[in-house]
């Protein structure tokens, strides 16, 4: 049976959906619990010579995929999540200092990512009035980073974008649409300045 089969039965069944995510994150700190996060390296996968520095949150409960590059590396005090979206990581990749990446995300190869950078794939609902925000769940829509990009420090990449090869986001940019192949964006929201 394979994980998504898993998710399936998990879907028809709410309770023991609901009994599994308890066992599995704490509930207020919303991050796997402490023996989850102990067995995280006989689930996650990390490439050769990839390096994840030890003070990096690593909120990557079994059900959902985390997957680090040959040659990569997580730097100090960044979050990863994954417990809405797989998380994949290409190879020779550097994800920079207090680098906040909320799944399903996946950066390609050769992609540098500065300091204080978020990432992220998951929205909150909220167009129910009648209903507080945190009672209305989150969506998600993925993200996809191409290979040979560098994203300059604390920019911020929205649900749902997709930026091309051999791109350049400048620091502080908001990208909330797709950037092509060979562009360099700037502004808030981002936009094209110019082709590389």
């Amino acid at each position: 049976m394979n994980s998504e089969q898993v998710r399936d039965k998990f879907k028809g069944n709410p309770k023991l959906k609901r009994l599994v995510d308890w066992l599995i994150m704490n509930q207020v700190e919303t991050r796997p619990r402490w023996y989850i996060r102990f067995l995280a390296p006989l689930y996650q996968h990390r490439g050769k010579h990839s390096v994840i520095h030890r003070s990096v949150r690593m909120d990557t409960p079994p059900y959902r995929q985390f997957r680090l590059g040959d040659y990569s590396v997580v730097e100090s005090f960044a979050c990863i999540n994954n417990a809405v979206g797989d998380v994949i990581i290409g190879n020779y990749t550097r994800v920079g200092l207090h680098n906040t990446i909320i799944g399903p995300v996946t950066i390609g190869n050769h992609v540098n990512l500065a300091q204080g950078i978020t990432v992220t794939a998951l929205n909150h609902n909220f167009e129910d009035t009648n209903k507080r925000i945190d009672e209305q769940g989150v969506s998600t829509t993925p993200v996809t980073i191409g290979d040979d990009v560098w994203i300059g420090a604390n920019a911020v990449i929205l649900p749902g974008v997709h930026i091309g090869q051999h791109c350049v986001v400048a620091a502080g940019a908001v990208v909330t649409k797709d950037v092509p192949d060979h562009s360099l964006v700037a502004g808030v929201p981002a936009k094209i300045i110019k082709q590389i």
